[in-house]
């Protein structure tokens, strides 16, 4: 069993290092609740000609909810717009509680990504999160004979009742198996991904740890890259505080503070209605053609729409601003 007391944070602050910034890509919706393909590719676009690195078919891009053929159509866009290796696509396997751990789904979920040329993010399930800790380091060895290369991902039950963060016995397994470039950290909590920060620094420093915090942004300050679905509301304007760190410039602090009122805004519960904000927002800035969220998703009411007008407002990113 691992025994870790965290570094001091101010310790561990690592300046002017050029962040890896991943989004989360929503996936928009028509007025008759068909997907808005075009809006779809203009953010893969947007997103990618900014410098971030897409990420399709994860939660923000209501993964759960789609059926493979839209899947598979998320995927053939996105290699058509960015190219082979450049996107990460979340495998995504259904089961229950109770159900046994399914290498074959995950194979098939990879082989889909693979066959599209993405990098997949392993998403957890019931039957790999339900085994005992070694059990689990066996499936992810087992997942990454499977696939040259994949992200892992440790998911807080509070975006879904899956999840599990691992302990930090765990962690250090994902950061000595070969194929797995990094692993997403969804705890919301900051010590725990500061513990990662730390174990990876000690063992594998190549090894990529992707805040998955949007109640904390800044923890790229401390050395972590980011896969984020708050990214997705302005994917402009996390580049440029990317760059802003990068180059020393004082002002990443405001600038990452205004994206963190946005932050505590959209995340707040129900998590999962985020979603619906980020469609919210990104019709506001005239990116999207309505602020639908999927049927099946938790909503945000009307009244939401002023404060983000608001906000966006601050950023400079209303359009027609």
């Amino acid at each position: 069993m691992i025994e870790q007391t965290t570094t001091h944070p101010v310790s561990m602050i690592k300046t002017r290092r050029k962040i890896s910034g991943t989004s989360a890509i929503l996936l928009p919706f028509n007025a008759d609740h068909t997907v808005d393909w075009d809006s779809f590719d203009a953010h893969i676009s947007r997103t990618w000609d900014a410098g971030l690195k897409p990420a399709v078919n994860m939660d923000t891009g209501y993964v759960n909810l789609l059926d493979d053929v839209t899947r598979i159509e998320v995927l053939k866009r996105t290699h058509a717009i960015v190219g082979d290796g450049n996107y990460v696509a979340g495998a995504f396997t259904a089961d229950s509680p109770g159900d046994d751990f399914n290498l074959d789904a995950y194979k098939s979920a990879i082989d889909m990504i693979h066959d599209h040329n993405g990098i997949p993010a392993i998403f957890q399930t019931f039957g790999l999160t339900s085994q005992d800790p070694q059990a689990i380091i066996d499936s992810y060895v087992a997942i990454g004979e499977h696939t040259p290369q994949f992200i892992a991902f440790e998911l807080g039950t509070m975006f879904a009742p899956f999840g599990k963060i691992y302990s930090l016995d765990v962690y250090r397994g994902l950061i000595g198996i070969e194929q797995c470039i990094g692993a997403k950290h969804s705890s919301l909590n900051r010590e725990l991904e500061w513990q990662r920060l730390q174990l990876r620094d000690e063992l594998r420093p190549d090894f990529r740890v992707f805040t998955g915090n949007d109640l904390a942004i800044d923890m790229v300050m401390y050395g972590s890259d980011y896969l984020l679905g708050l990214s997705t509301f302005a994917p402009d304007l996390f580049a440029k505080r990317d760059a802003m760190w990068e180059a020393g410039d004082p002002e990443f602090y405001e600038l990452n503070d205004m994206l963190q009122y946005l932050g505590f805004l959209v995340f707040r519960p129900p998590v999962p209605a985020y979603k619906h904000s980020a469609a919210q927002f990104l019709h506001l800035r005239g990116w999207i053609k309505t602020n639908l969220t999927h049927p099946n998703s938790p909503s945000r009411p009307d009244s939401d729409i002023a404060i983000l007008r608001d906000i966006a407002d601050r950023l400079g990113v209303l359009e027609g601003a």
